[in-house]
């Protein structure tokens, strides 16, 4: 609520109070109750599906995601610009894992338009070329045809922000997503041959600049990215998975469904169902350990007791 006026923010404080006072007893403690989950985990439980029918199964466990945590007005504000932050680094199809399902995307950019955005915006510094990263990942087209504006990122408008990290003091970041009222970070869960996850709290590499001096020391850059990004809403797509020849992906024996979407506050515990779901303890995960021992989150994500959630 950066830019919400003294005025606006007391007019919908008012207005909350009059909803509240309104609402049946039981049904605002269900709301409370959401408004302060920190993680929800959508899996579907109905017949299998289809490749050809993933679309629809991905938005419906998103929606049950966001929902689970209070709604996406929760997190938006009518006004609010919002950048999401998908993974859409590498020339690849959807059906590959390599990038951010585009389904899970598109729906997280519908509830911030109905939840009050002014805008919404996509971009990712890719490691791939943009120009075929962004209509191969599906990403783009999707974005579009939700309403946002897929913005190709320019490394030389980056600016050199203070991090005050461990190992990032200064670094070149992406203005216009760090000025975003929101970013939500969104990626895929995959291998990854150097950090073996690549994650939330990995993803957060597509907003910088000089991205090699990060492999010197993954998680302590990690750690001092993600402080600084502050992160407020963070979306695992697990609907696929890649479990090998991560980062890019290789055979679709690689592949596998687990038709799963999650959803948090606290980065490190996404990252630690995240290493989880992929074949790890999270305490042997480097990145997840750096961000647990920093104090970004917890990886006993279990003690968050996520709320659980099967869609059919």
């Amino acid at each position: 609520m950066r830019n919400q006026s003294r005025r606006s923010f007391l007019k919908q404080a008012a207005f909350a109070g009059t909803a509240a006072a309104a609402a049946p007893v039981a049904g605002t403690a269900i709301a409370q109750e959401a408004a302060s989950a920190t993680m929800s985990i959508a899996r579907w439980n109905g017949a299998p599906v289809a490749e050809a029918d993933v679309g629809p199964m991905a938005v419906k466990l998103t929606e049950q995601a966001i929902e689970a945590l209070g709604g996406m007005g929760r997190f938006v504000s009518s006004g609010n610009s919002v950048w999401i932050k998908p993974n859409m680094a590498w020339d690849r199809t959807p059906e590959q894992a390599a990038n951010t399902n585009p389904d899970v995307v598109a729906t997280l950019i519908r509830l911030c338009f109905d939840a009050g955005a002014k805008t919404v915006r996509v971009g990712d510094f890719t490691c791939n070329e943009a120009s075929k990263t962004y209509p191969r990942s599906g990403i783009e087209a999707a974005a579009k045809a939700a309403g946002a504006e897929v913005m190709y990122l320019d490394p030389s408008r980056f600016r050199e922000y203070v991090i005050g990290g461990s190992r990032l003091d200064k670094w070149q970041v992406c203005p216009e997503i760090v000025e975003s009222d929101l970013v939500i970070n969104v990626p895929i869960a995959k291998h990854h041959s150097i950090s073996t996850v690549t994650l939330a709290m990995k993803n957060y590499m597509g907003v910088v600049d000089k991205r090699n001096v990060f492999h010197q020391d993954i998680p302590t850059c990690l750690c001092d990215i993600t402080r600084f990004m502050s992160p407020k809403l963070c979306v695992l797509d697990a609907v696929r998975i890649l479990t090998a020849h991560g980062p890019t992906g290789g055979d679709l024996a690689d592949v596998q469904r687990k038709d799963t979407v999650v959803a948090s506050t606290d980065i490190v515990a996404l990252d630690a169902f995240g290493a989880e779901l992929l074949g790890h303890d999270p305490k042997d995960i480097a990145t997840v350990a750096a961000g647990d021992a920093a104090g970004l989150g917890t990886l006993d994500y279990r003690s968050l007791i996520p709320k659980e959630i099967a869609v059919a």
